[in-house]
């Protein structure tokens, strides 16, 4: 424009170049002045923000690490990721947040029973129960069961905290899976009958197979997932385990039972500590809850895992991994 109204009034073209070449360079200086300014620092601030970066001296660099050469859009599709990934990670910490919350509360609860069910027996005896030889002897062994359940709960929850930081070391060796699931069959043979439940291992899987694993950590788990299977099973029911080989490298194990089942909105968190699928008939069972939840940490431990299959009515399945014994 400068330019054009020079050129009205004057014919020479070294005042229209030089006017020209002046125009564009303080154009140029303006709108970089106006870039770096008002959008490349704003930019650059949202680069330092998104990459927790310090504040440093250095403008070079700012330059060179904290705002790359990149496109506007570029830099929106960068600013969107990060977005995306503190939204999960946010999601995330709810959630754990939540379970930390249910954990305590069913912990409190856990803990309530059998603290005040003894407070309330021993009370009682000193209010003059202990000189009734109908009742002293019976609320002994009531507050002494009591006592048991609470030094149960205390010792699962103590395994379930050395499992977690790693104290509890993995000591493995080579041994036959089906002679120590018939091991654990002979130990719980007395429970089975008293429902009529028979132990068996199906069809197929007689065979000696040999894992490489811990096998007292191992016969914990057996020993959580068959009570349970005998616990929640049918009257006259079946209680069976299956060996089979995965691979070359691997071995699945699987208890499964024609019980109760559990419903589908439960599968999931079975193995959560003290989540419970049907509380008042769980605490009648027995137990501290905290048996599946110790049944996965030490398949896991064992770099594996453990998964639950069931359904209402017709029965469960609890199966994991372990290595296969290399000969």
């Amino acid at each position: 424009m400068s330019a054009s109204m020079i050129l009205i009034f004057t014919s020479k073209v070294r005042d229209v170049s030089i006017t020209f070449i002046s125009v564009v360079i303080f154009s140029y200086i303006l709108i970089h002045y106006v870039l770096q300014e008002f959008i490349y620092r704003k930019v650059k601030l949202i680069y330092k923000f998104i990459s927790n970066t310090r504040a440093t001296q250095r403008e070079e660099f700012y330059n060179q690490e904290i705002l790359p050469q990149k496109s506007l859009d570029e830099v929106k599709e960068d600013v969107q990721q990060w977005a995306e990934a503190r939204k999960v990670e946010i999601e995330r910490l709810e959630c754990n947040e939540q379970f930390r919350k249910e954990f305590l509360m069913n912990l409190a609860h856990e803990l309530k029973t059998p603290i005040f069910t003894t407070q309330g027996y021993i009370d009682t005896l000193l209010d003059g129960a202990m000189y009734d030889e109908k009742v002293n002897q019976q609320f002994l062994q009531n507050a002494s069961k009591s006592i048991d359940r609470l030094a149960e709960l205390v010792s699962d929850l103590d395994e379930i905290s050395k499992l977690e930081s790693n104290r509890i070391p993995i000591l493995k060796q080579e041994f036959v899976i089906q002679d120590l699931i018939k091991d654990v069959y002979q130990e719980l043979s007395q429970k089975a009958s008293l429902k009529g439940i028979k132990l068996t291992l199906k069809k197929g899987c007689e065979s000696p197979i040999e894992v490489f694993a811990d096998k007292q950590k191992i016969k914990q788990v057996l020993v959580n997932l068959i009570e349970n299977s005998i616990k929640y099973g049918k009257q006259n029911g079946e209680t069976s385990a299956g060996i089979y080989e995965v691979d070359n490298k691997t071995i699945f194990t699987e208890i499964t039972d024609n019980g109760t089942g559990i419903s589908e909105e439960h599968v999931l968190r079975v193995f959560e500590r003290f989540y419970r699928t049907d509380t008042a008939r769980s605490r009648s069972e027995g137990g501290t809850g905290l048996g599946l939840a110790i049944v996965k940490h030490i398949i896991e431990a064992h770099g594996h895992s453990v998964n639950c299959r069931s359904k209402l009515d017709v029965g469960s399945s609890f199966g994991f991994t372990l290595d296969k014994a290399v000969r």
